[in-house]
């Protein structure tokens, strides 16, 4: 429904002319050129300015669903500083999304035009994601997000080994690994722990220790989700291979926030989930290099190669695709701000005389700040900033009786004096100067 109330066409606007469902009636339609600078057969809700009126070419009657034309929204007040939890949807994603959820709903898997073009569109994609890490676009395998990924990745090899071999994996995993884990040792696979450092850092020579000729896979995490430390992730490859085995990193943090090489670093299989690189939620993907004998996840379908059946959830995988490129072109430029707003927030608490410590290592991913406050309570620091209108996440797990430490603080031995006052301060490109003020200030308030 178009608004009565008239306006002038904006002039680097562009026009198309559509007929009605029938083809009976004829009309010019208004479409914003940035958003559909050569796909004019292919006009959506979103990208339709308006329409143009009967008696004056100039002028049009707009469309209020189009996001230009909305009243202006006050802007809000909320701070989001958990981008380590999720991420906001990047409006080109959105945009690119939107085709394939409207006018191109297409099976991909259908031989018709229709589908075709629905295939074209995953090919694309897979072209895309396979270019920002350096893989083949064959060695992408596309999944509902990472706790499916490290869950293919871990039982498609261990549950098809028949002489039992062990996996190794570390012990500051996310759950989506250790789990998978303990379900696989409860089939009687063994499986065995390398111990992190107290920056959160596996060691090379921590490896070394424990993996022998009987090692089936190494799966050590990219990049740890509590505290952002980034491992030597080459390293323990070369380790892993001169033992025979697979290595597999859970790099969820990771892919988009810091270069990736997949060839390079020689990495077997990686597992990645499009929201936490502002990608749409319940997609993801996992990277099999040529010649690992991975077994399918799901069966029915011929699916990915047969190996994850079930219909291609085209419009997600379009727009993960279209948010890595986006933040990979942007790496260098996002890091070297996000390290600029990190620095900040630190020296603010610092001169603010709050006593705190930082968790995890030099090298870690940008943004990613785990803080731990004397005496204080990291649940407390939750609720009490998320009055404030701040979204932070705490380094513990909270019932009604107890307060647990999480498994990661454990392990890197956080002194007992800061332990549970943990919080995650997770910023993002869209975070500001302003953000980090008041997150300190905040902050201060509270434990001043």
């Amino acid at each position: 429904m178009y608004s009565v109330e008239r306006v002038p066409i904006p002039d680097d606007a562009g026009r198309i002319l559509k007929k009605n469902i029938r083809g009976t009636i004829y009309v010019y339609y208004v479409y914003d050129r940035k958003y559909l600078p050569e796909k004019k057969y292919n006009l959506y809700k979103s990208t339709t300015i308006g329409k143009v009126c009967e008696d004056d070419p100039n002028m049009m009657y707009p469309n209020p669903n189009y996001r230009k034309f909305y009243p202006e929204k006050k802007k809000s007040n909320l701070i989001y500083a958990d981008n380590a939890a999720t991420t906001k949807l990047d409006q080109d994603a959105f945009e690119a999304m939107v085709p394939y959820l409207t006018d191109e709903f297409g099976n991909a898997s259908q031989p018709y035009a229709f589908g075709v073009r629905a295939r074209k569109a995953l090919d694309e994609a897979r072209g895309v994601i396979a270019e920002c890490i350096h893989a083949k676009p064959e060695e992408i395998f596309f999944s509902s997000g990472g706790t499916e990924s490290d869950n293919w990745a871990l039982k498609g090899i261990a549950l098809n080994d028949y002489d039992e071999r062990a996996i190794i994996t570390s012990n500051i995993e996310h759950h989506a690994v250790l789990n998978a884990c303990k379900a696989i040792e409860m089939l009687e696979h063994p499986v065995a722990y390398v111990y992190a450092d107290e920056k959160g850092i596996v060691t090379a020579r921590e490896l070394k220790k424990i993996i022998t000729d009987r090692t089936l896979m190494v799966s050590v995490m990219f990049a740890n989700n509590e505290i952002g430390s980034i491992q030597p992730i080459e390293d323990l490859a070369k380790i892993a291979h001169e033992n025979g085995a697979i290595f597999h990193t859970d790099a969820v943090q990771a892919v988009g926030h810091v270069p990736i090489d997949v060839e390079k670093m020689d990495i077997d299989m990686l597992s990645a989930s499009g929201h936490k690189f502002n990608g749409p939620k319940g997609i993801g993907f996992l990277y099999v290099k040529d010649g690992i004998d991975l077994k399918p996840w799901n069966h029915g379908g011929g699916q990915e190669k047969g190996r994850r059946a079930g219909t291609e959830n085209v419009a997600s995988i379009v727009g993960m695709a279209t948010a890595l490129k986006k933040n990979c072109d942007q790496i260098k430029k996002n890091s070297s701000y996000l390290l600029k707003l990190e620095d900040e927030l630190l020296r603010i608490l610092q001169s603010e005389g709050l006593d705190f410590i930082r968790n995890g290592a030099k090298k870690h991913i940008p943004g990613n700040i785990s803080l731990s406050f004397a005496w204080s309570d990291g649940e407390m620091l939750l609720h009490r900033l998320d009055l404030m209108g701040i979204c932070v996440s705490t380094g513990s797990a909270c019932d009604s009786k107890n307060t647990q430490v999480s498994h990661v603080l454990e392990a890197i031995k956080v002194p007992e004096k800061y332990r549970t006052g943990t919080i995650r301060v997770s910023l993002s490109k869209d975070n500001t100067s302003e953000d980090v003020q008041k997150i300190a200030q905040a902050l201060k308030k509270i434990l001043g």
